[in-house]
């Protein structure tokens, strides 16, 4: 009785019908997946309450879409194109959180095929990898203080073409004029400098060799953004 009130109105002979017990038993199985990978992730790490709710419920929605087209192969390919066509609309995440994303649907592919065993192995080994790494903070960029973005301001009659040159040669290994903005109502220029230091703790010879040469005007130092396109 009960299989029979899942049954699909287009099930044939022909199709392989899922039993309810089989059903719940991977959907349970993908929660408590998605549950664990959820937990690893927060290990030391910045997150939101939709972003880590999502990575729990994700390995369960991946895991009934492909119990659902099991064994169809044109449903399956349909399925296949409409995952590669998913975009999170909101602010764009980051390489951490796309990986952590993709693991989740990883673990639902595999319990939805039926694998519990590998599903339970893959989601193990790949959060004990993941909290490995946070732990040793690995991939951390311990010379990222020599990484600087000067923002400098000068007077409109000052030739800014070089005009810092000989300073950035003294103080960095590389330097490169990004960006040119005028402000003030025209009157000055501030102009964007993404440099590599020679020696971090010279940093503040070089904003005072620069304060020399552009009449004491405003002067801001940051931390070198990495790039958007760049993961």
């Amino acid at each position: 009785m009960l299989d029979s009130l899942f049954k699909g109105l287009f099930d044939s002979d022909f199709s392989v019908v899922i039993s309810v017990t089989d059903f719940m038993l991977c959907l349970g199985f993908s929660l408590i997946l998605g549950l664990i990978m959820a937990i690893c992730y927060m290990y030391k790490t910045r997150y939101t309450k939709s972003f880590v709710v999502t990575l729990a419920l994700l390995p369960a929605v991946v895991c009934i879409v492909i119990m659902m087209v099991n064994g169809n192969v044109g449903t399956g390919v349909a399925v296949a194109g409409a995952f590669s066509l998913v975009r999170f609309r909101s602010a764009p995440g980051t390489a951490k959180e796309i990986g952590a994303l993709f693991l989740a649907m990883g673990a639902g592919l595999i319990a939805g095929m039926g694998y519990l065993g590998f599903a339970a192995l893959f989601t193990v080994v790949m959060c004990v990898m993941f909290l490995i790494y946070n732990h040793i903070d690995f991939g951390a960029k311990n010379n990222a203080a020599m990484y600087k973005t000067f923002n400098v301001t000068i007077p409109e009659d000052l030739d800014y073409s070089g005009v810092f040159e000989e300073v950035f040669d003294e103080y960095t290994t590389s330097c490169e004029l990004v960006h040119v903005k005028t402000t003030n109502m025209g009157s000055m220029f501030r102009l964007t400098y993404d440099v590599v230091l020679k020696d971090v703790s010279k940093e503040k010879e070089l904003i005072d060799e620069l304060r020399c040469r552009n009449g004491n005007l405003e002067i801001s130092v940051s931390k070198q953004e990495t790039i958007v396109t760049e993961l």
